[in-house]
């Protein structure tokens, strides 16, 4: 009898344990979707310190520089409808892996650019490869941890992100000089091929399994703007992403010029002080998993979007060297922690059928909105200073602010749909 005991205690147990712990296919899925984001943000950043370079050896015009960013994002947004759409009837780690090979590839090529339109359509294409790295990544995450660490797991992806983006601002400055602009876009397809390897070895969510082959093609897509409260969800998302957007890129792409351009930082120099925002960062996205887990979805978007609102003012109004390093990590701590909350807020937002397309297709709407961030930015810091620029950022989060009370409801800890 103490042996039928033992065994169904076991038993018990087992059905129990899943509910917050984690599983070898969390944790596999968790490395995979954070190395491919990691690819994606070293792939980013590098491209806004070449700017001045490549423009020099291609004679690029400031608008032509930075249209290279928004085509890289503009491209996101195609791959993101149509490999999040992909995703949702033929699975996620194929797909994604589709979409690394893609990355990869005309990364490379933007290493044989002749001139302004072969590496402008390069960048297009290689932004469609990245297109599908977020949403895809981020619902395999949710779908493979439990309800209760889901915010966090996505906040760990989004991690990923920085180390790229920090990996880029450290080893640009060491490899620029001796490789060149070219030798950097060749190194930025070392990652996708590690990344390749690794999602490789993934299996198919258990959730996403029950229901492939559920929905008919384009379904997903639908269930988008099904009904009038879906739709107010999603036109929520899509603001809500591209404030994040147009702020993260607006910043990060012009910082390294404005800290070159104001105070006559060296290339290194201008380095060091975007990597200390970065790390800034990466603590703010940490800390915002913990704080949605424990607090709730909306207290702590309400939170990072007031103090993004206030910290760019303030930190525009800097003229000292040494405040912009210290305030510079506060203000990316505001700035970018959300940005791991998006995953999970849109996976509990919409169903399993639909789950990759809302990912990819809400998140990279936002990264083409907010990817013309640069060229407003740089327009109104021609026309006005960088100040007058980034200032104008705080009232974008108080639009955030408004969004998220009004069109998204509180989903903590809910079961995936």
């Amino acid at each position: 009898m103490a042996h039928v005991s033992d065994r169904s205690l076991q038993k018990e147990g087992a059905a129990r344990a899943p509910v917050d712990v984690v599983d070898r296919a969390g944790w596999k899925a968790l490395a995979g979707s954070t190395l491919g984001y990691a690819m994606d943000g070293f792939d980013l950043l590098i491209l806004g310190f070449m700017l001045r370079a490549i423009s020099a050896d291609l004679g690029l015009t400031q608008a032509e520089a930075a249209s290279l960013v928004t085509a890289t994002l503009v491209g996101a947004v195609l791959g993101g409808l149509f490999f999040g759409m992909l995703s949702d009837r033929l699975g996620r780690v194929r797909v994604l892996t589709w979409t690394i090979v893609l990355f990869a590839v005309f990364t490379g090529l933007c290493a044989l650019a002749q001139g302004y339109w072969d590496l402008l359509f390069y960048r297009t294409i290689a932004g469609i490869g990245l297109g599908g790295e977020f949403g895809i990544g981020m619902a395999l995450v949710a779908e493979t941890w439990p309800n209760s660490k889901r915010a966090r797991a996505s906040s760990y992806v989004g991690l990923g992100w920085q180390l790229g983006v920090l990996a880029a601002a450290l080893l640009t400055p060491l490899l620029l000089p001796i490789i060149g602009w070219r030798g950097m876009f060749a190194v930025g397809v070392f990652p996708a091929i590690a990344a390749y390897f690794i999602r490789h070895s993934l299996h198919e969510p258990e959730i996403f399994v029950r229901k492939v082959g559920t929905a008919s093609a384009g379904a997903s897509l639908k269930l988008l703007a099904s009904d009038s409260e879906t739709t107010r969800r999603s036109i929520g998302i899509i603001i809500l992403c591209s404030v994040q957007n147009f702020g993260y890129y607006g910043v990060m792409i012009w910082l390294p010029n404005y800290l070159s351009t104001r105070f006559g930082f060296s290339l290194t120099q201008s380095a060091a002080w975007t990597a200390v925002t970065i790390m800034g960062m990466a603590i703010g996205i940490y800390v915002f998993g913990q704080v949605a887990d424990r607090m709730g979805r909306k207290p702590a978007f309400f939170t990072w979007m007031l103090g993004a609102a206030i910290m760019v003012v303030i930190y525009s109004r800097l003229t000292d060297p040494m405040a912009l390093l210290i305030v510079g990590a506060i203000m990316g701590f505001f700035v970018n922690g959300m940005l791991g909350g998006y995953g999970t807020l849109i996976s509990e937002l919409y169903p399993t059928v639909a789950r990759a397309t809302a990912q990819n297709v809400l998140f990279n709407l936002g990264r083409a909105i907010g990817g013309f961030g640069p060229v407003i930015m740089g327009a109104v810091a021609m026309a006005w200073g960088f100040d007058t620029a980034i200032a104008l950022l705080a009232l974008l989060y108080l639009l955030d602010i408004l969004a998220m009370w009004l069109l998204i409801p509180e989903r903590k800890g809910a079961e995936l749909a």
